[in-house]
């Protein structure tokens, strides 16, 4: 087993090569620059302001979209360090939240991304990869894929998100005008 002595020295010797520096201020030189063009390009969105940076093991900022802000879920655009490559997530703002959106979609058979195995042990409901082992000689090309990648996983989660409100109404419609005993609930109170 190695110490954290060993695995310091290492750091140092690799430190001292300077690639690890440039590279990896040349990635969150990137990332800032990433967020920077889908903000501008994408107004309709909210985008986070910071970015967090992690510790090597992931880099990632939030996209709100409007009808997800409304619903305690957010978008996280991530790089991944040790497997290098970006990913697109499906979050909630908290892990109640990520609870509620992992059950229905769980209950609703959505497979069309991979989803969590435990929404309250990861930081995302349902994850999928954008770009593995992207080439960064093409920064304009790779923006367009990331840009690209999250807009379609975005429509595609929208789209299920809508077509579950849509049944949801027609069923609370139904009950309504059959004079049903259950109690008809609200479109307000289910997107609590």
């Amino acid at each position: 087993m190695r110490s954290f002595h060993m695995y310091m020295t290492e750091y140092k010797k690799q430190l001292k090569k300077g690639y690890i520096q440039e590279a990896y201020q040349g990635l969150m030189d990137y990332f800032r620059d990433l967020r920077s063009y889908l903000k501008y390009k994408h107004p309709e969105y909210s985008i986070s302001s910071s970015i967090y940076y992690g510790y090597m093991d992931m880099t990632y900022f939030s996209f709100f979209p409007k009808t997800f802000k409304r619903r305690n879920l957010k978008i996280a655009v991530v790089f991944i360090h040790d497997v290098f490559r970006f990913e697109v997530w499906l979050a909630g703002v908290n892990r109640d939240a990520q609870a509620k959106y992992w059950k229905l979609l769980i209950e609703n058979n959505w497979n069309k991304y991979h989803i969590s195995s435990n929404p309250r042990a990861v930081d995302y409901i349902v994850d999928h990869i954008l770009i593995d082992d992207p080439d960064f000689c093409d920064l304009d090309t790779l923006t367009k894929q990331i840009e690209r990648g999250t807009l379609d996983f975005i429509r595609d989660v929208e789209g299920f998100l809508s077509n579950i409100q849509t049944e949801f109404l027609a069923n609370t419609l139904s009950f309504k005008d059959c004079q049903h005993p259950i109690k008809s609930v609200t479109l307000k109170e289910w997107t609590n």
